[in-house]
C-alpha cells in the first residue's frame, strides 16, 4: 500500500477518535457512566495511537546512514507494536479497572440521553473511519480471505487502524447495551460490567495486533508470488545454470532487501559477469521498485551445498 494511503486512514482515524474522546469525557462527567468513562480512554488511547503510528511512518523514512546502512523502515513495525502494548496496558488495564470499581460500588446512572446521544454520534463517526480503513484495506486484499490478508499484510498501520475502529464499534455497542440495562431495569452494576467487557475487547485486540506486528518486527519474507517471479526473471537468463538461493526480507511495507546466490557459467570472463549481474539487477528492480537493496553472489552450486552443510553441523 502507498504512503499516502496508509496516512489517509491514520489522519480520518485521528480526527474522529479526536472530537470522540472529548463528547465521550464530557458526557461521563456528566452522567456518571463507567461505560462511557472507559469509551473516553478508549478513544483518547486511540487518538494518541494514531499520532504514534504518524511518528513512526515519519521516521521511517529517513534515509540509510553509515549507522543504520539498510535504512529505518522497520521502525514503523516498533511503534506498531507500542501501540499495540498501549491498547492493552492503558485501554484495556483502566477500563477493566474502571469497571471492577463500579461493580464493586455501583452507583446509578443519571440522565442517560446525553450517553446515548455521544455513543450515537461516536458510531458515526468511528463508522466512517472504519470504512476508509477498510476500504484501503480491500485494495491490497486482492483475492486473499481476510485473515490471510492481514497476516500477509506488510502495513501495520491499516490493518492496525482497522482493528481499533472494529473495537471501537463494539465497545460502542457494549456500552449502549449496559447503559441502558443499569438505567431502565435498574441495575447500576450493570455499566460497570459493560466497562469490563469493553476492556476484554480491547486486550484481545491488543493481543491480535502485537502478534501480528512481532512477526513484522523480527522480519518477514516477501510474498510468495513475488519471490517465484524473482526466481523466474534470474533462471530465465542463459548465463544462469543454477539458482542456490533466495532471501528477502521485508525492512518495511514498501521497502524489500534480497540476496541471490546464483551458478553462472564457468567459461564467462569476469567481465562479462558483471554486466550479467548488472543486467539482473536491472530486470529485478524495474518488476519490483520497492526493493531497496539487491545483493547478488557469484558462487558455484556444490560451494553452496558444502557451506550449507556446514552450517547445518555447526547449528
Amino acid at each position: 500500500m502507498a504512503a499516502h494511503g496508509s496516512k489517509k486512514v491514520i489522519y480520518a482515524a485521528l480526527a474522529g477518535n479526536t472530537l470522540i474522546s472529548i463528547t465521550k469525557f464530557v458526557a461521563a462527567s456528566i452522567t456518571g457512566s463507567s461505560a462511557m468513562l472507559s469509551e473516553g480512554i478508549h478513544s483518547l488511547v486511540d487518538t494518541g495511537n494514531q499520532g504514534l503510528l504518524l511518528y513512526g511512518m515519519r521516521k521511517s523514512a529517513r534515509p540509510a546512514d553509515k549507522k543504520h546502512p539498510f535504512g529505518y523502515g522497520a521502525e514503523l513495525y516498533f511503534w506498531a507494536f507500542v501501540v499495540a502494548l498501549l491498547i492493552f496496558a492503558v485501554g484495556a488495564g483502566l477500563s477493566i479497572y474502571e469497571g471492577i470499581s463500579k461493580v464493586l460500588e455501583p452507583h446509578p446512572v443519571s440522565d442517560p440521553t446525553i450517553n446515548f446521544v455521544v455513543l450515537g454520534a461516536a458510531l458515526c463517526f468511528e463508522g466512517w473511519a472504519w470504512f476508509v480503513a477498510l476500504n484501503e484495506f480491500r485494495t491490497t486484499k486482492g483475492k486473499m480471505g481476510w485473515i490471510e490478508a492481514v497476516s500477509q499484510s506488510k502495513d501495520p498501520t491499516v490493518f492496525t487502524v482497522l482493528f481499533e475502529d472494529s473495537a471501537a464499534m463494539l465497545g460502542l455497542i457494549v456500552a449502549a447495551i449496559g447503559i441502558a440495562i443499569s438505567h431502565f431495569f435498574h441495575i447500576p452494576w450493570m455499566d460497570g460490567a459493560a466497562s469490563i467487557v469493553i476492556g476484554i475487547i480491547l486486550a484481545c485486540t491488543a493481543f491480535l495486533l502485537a502478534y501480528e506486528t512481532k512477526g513484522l518486527l523480527i522480519g518477514e519474507a516477501a510474498s510468495d508470488e513475488m519471490e517465484l517471479e524473482i526466481r523466474s526473471i534470474v533462471s530465465a537468463h542463459p548465463a544462469v545454470t543454477m539458482v542456490n538461493e533466495l532471501r528477502t526480507l521485508h525492512r518495511g511495507p514498501s521497502e524489500i532487501l534480497v540476496t541471490l546466490s546464483l551458478d553462472f557459467e564457468n567459461s564467462m570472463p569476469v567481465s562479462k559477469l558483471e554486466a550479467v549481474i548488472a543486467d539482473l539487477e536491472d530486470h529485478i528492480r524495474d518488476r519490483f521498485p520497492p526493493i531497496r537493496r539487491l545483493f547478488i553472489e557469484a558462487q558455484s552450486h556444490k560451494d553452496h551445498l558444502d557451506i550449507a552443510k556446514q552450517m547445518d553441523e555447526q547449528a
